[in-house]
């Protein structure tokens, strides 16, 4: 029994350190830590800027990385080996320990790899998670879409390769000398980078019939192929709101400590009326019973 007793209270302030942790009052102060750790690392890059108020920053970088140490071990209190089931949990963890880690010798890269922590900010502010939730949605359909589009690239990088790199020209043979300079020269046109002044029309200066080749391949990867892309994302950030929506509407309100206990002494005066109801009508049908009897 004691152990019970033990256990109830220590459940209940996990609870409460759950609660505080996903108020919107802290979740708000995270994020406005994080934009004043993203500034402070930027402030890091300027020379003047350091040799002026370096320790500051210093000082500051660390007193922020220690909140946020704090957080996940609250997080971790609150929900101990939970913690690890959410991915934006564990993401947080990664980035919070590399920044642990010394900025010297071998590990000198990780100093750059601080300005990392500003990526927290997918994994606090629910709009930005949301768009990075239905762009991992969407990657099974963006596979598909890749495969054609690899398909369609390896097959013209080939035949531009026949087509045009046996010219001897030292332009043609950099641009579609082989497979993969084809390969690459075809991924700038279809960025549209240059692919008209300086590819394409170089090119039919030599095969005046050149445009039959590249006009179809721009419409099939730049308007097509890679809108496709487009509406994969599209669909799946209409999909994830949808389902959030819904999820909103299923979960009942979150209720105050008073709201509760108003809705209980509600609850206990409605039993009250019905059981004095209940003894009236009881009342009432016994003296009927009684005026019956002879």
């Amino acid at each position: 029994m004691a152990d019970t007793g033990a256990t109830a209270p220590l459940e209940g302030a996990r609870q409460r350190v759950a609660q505080f942790t996903a108020s919107p009052r802290f979740v708000g102060a995270i994020t406005v830590l994080i934009l004043i750790n993203a500034a402070t690392l930027g402030l890091e890059t300027d020379a003047g800027i350091v040799a002026a108020y370096g320790p500051l920053l210093t000082w500051t970088d660390k007193l922020i990385l220690i909140v946020f140490t704090m957080e996940l071990s609250l997080k971790f209190y609150a929900h101990r080996l939970g913690f690890f089931r959410s991915g934006w949990n564990i993401f947080d963890l990664v980035i919070v320990a590399v920044a642990w880690m010394p900025a010297s010798g071998a590990f000198s890269i990780l100093r750059a790899l601080r300005i990392l922590r500003i990526l927290r900010l997918l994994s606090v502010v629910p709009q930005l998670n949301r768009v990075i939730n239905a762009i991992g949605h969407s990657i099974p359909g963006m596979i598909s879409v890749i495969g054609v589009l690899s398909l369609v690239f390896y097959v013209s990088a080939v035949l531009s390769t026949k087509l045009f790199g046996q010219h001897p020209d030292p332009d043609m043979r950099e641009w579609f000398g082989t497979v993969g300079a084809s390969a690459y020269t075809l991924f700038q046109i279809m960025t549209l980078e240059s692919w008209s002044m300086g590819i394409v029309r170089p090119t039919m200066d030599y095969y005046p019939w050149a445009w039959v080749f590249f006009v179809p391949f721009i419409i099939v990867t730049s308007f097509a192929v890679l809108n496709l892309f487009i509406g994969i994302i599209v669909d799946a950030m209409q999909t994830s709101q949808a389902e959030q929506h819904m999820q909103d509407r299923s979960e009942p309100p979150d209720l105050t400590r008073q709201e509760m206990k108003d809705l209980h002494d509600r609850f206990d005066q409605l039993q009250g009326e019905i059981g004095d109801l209940k003894r009236y009508l009881d009342d009432k049908g016994s003296s009927r019973a009684e005026s019956v009897e002879p």
